[in-house]
């Protein structure tokens, strides 16, 4: 395991922020934190990272307690925050070159390493523009890539695509698909519940402080409630008939019916509702989303 908590707890004045969080994360992974705001996202990246010493429990990143051997943690780990951490004045190449050398790399090394991330970033025909001219995309492209010039083994990124548009969001989770491919274990917050869906092989849900749901994506969509058919009819009459004989619940002219998802299973139903003489409009298939297993987890929590 590259990270793991035990009973983590942090505290600012009378308000818990994290009442006794225990994570483990493979090596290797990538690893979602959803909550909404206030849950302790950001409180636990920064403690993992360094940046903050949690009141109780213990936590240790790749072997080294974050508490004991901080120095040892920032020197395996990178984090990229909410907000890019760019310099708007120099260039992105000058950005790249300025955080190889703070890491001790030879300018020549400097300069190759730089040259290296402006491609894999697709940057290079911005490179020897000033940061301040760039879009927000590329901002937090060049500020992944800045992250990543020490090749960390643990990458931290908390909520890496707030505020891009669609096409700069797909483009920054390809990027994070490729650290991932590479080796690189990710340690990621958000409140999209597309991105964790997309990036996450485990997803763990924080409310008030505790983790109320840990797993895959499809083991916390099925605990809310497995695939149904949705049958829409002319009126509300037909949907009662359909009832009688699929079971299910109505909502007007819409019945819901429990299903395993299979094409036997519609084909059966819709034999049926044939041989009972009523006539189906329209048919839909919905599984639970994230979305459903987030307001369910932290409804229910509240």
């Amino acid at each position: 395991m590259i990270v793991e908590t035990e009973g983590l707890t942090k505290r600012y004045g009378p308000n818990t922020v994290l009442s006794g969080l225990d994570l483990k994360v493979a090596e290797g992974s990538v690893l979602a934190l959803l909550g909404p705001n206030g849950a302790g996202k950001t409180t636990a990246i920064r403690i993992l990272s360094t940046l903050t010493r949690p009141d109780g429990g213990a936590a240790r990143v790749c072997g080294f307690d974050v508490v004991r051997e901080g120095a040892a943690v920032r020197g395996v780990i990178s984090l990229t925050g909410q907000y890019a951490a760019v310099d708007e004045e120099q260039t992105g190449r000058e950005n790249l070159v300025m955080i190889a050398r703070l890491h001790r790399f030879t300018r020549s090394a400097a300069r190759a390493r730089a040259v290296g991330l402006l491609e894999r970033f697709d940057l290079v025909d911005a490179a020897d523009r000033r940061v301040r001219t760039y879009s927000g995309g590329m901002r937090r492209r060049l500020d992944l890539a800045m992250s990543l010039v020490a090749r960390p083994r643990l990458l931290f990124l908390d909520e890496p695509t707030t505020g891009l548009d669609p096409v700069s969001r797909t483009t920054m989770w390809d990027a994070i698909g490729d650290l991932v491919r590479d080796g690189v274990t990710i340690f990621l917050t958000t409140q999209y519940l597309e991105e964790a869906d997309r990036l996450a092989d485990r997803i763990v849900v924080l409310h008030n402080g505790g983790v109320v749901a840990d797993g895959t994506a499809d083991a916390l969509k099925n605990s809310v409630g497995g695939t149904r058919l949705d049958l829409t009819f002319s009126c509300a009459e037909d949907a009662s008939r359909a009832q009688a004989v699929v079971g299910g619940v109505t909502d007007g002219p819409t019945l819901s019916v429990p299903s395993d998802g299979s094409a036997v299973h519609l084909h059966r139903v819709l034999d049926d509702l044939l041989a009972a003489r009523v006539s189906v409009s329209r048919v839909s298939t919905h599984r639970p989303t994230l979305d459903d297993v987030f307001t369910s987890l932290t409804a229910v929590a509240a």
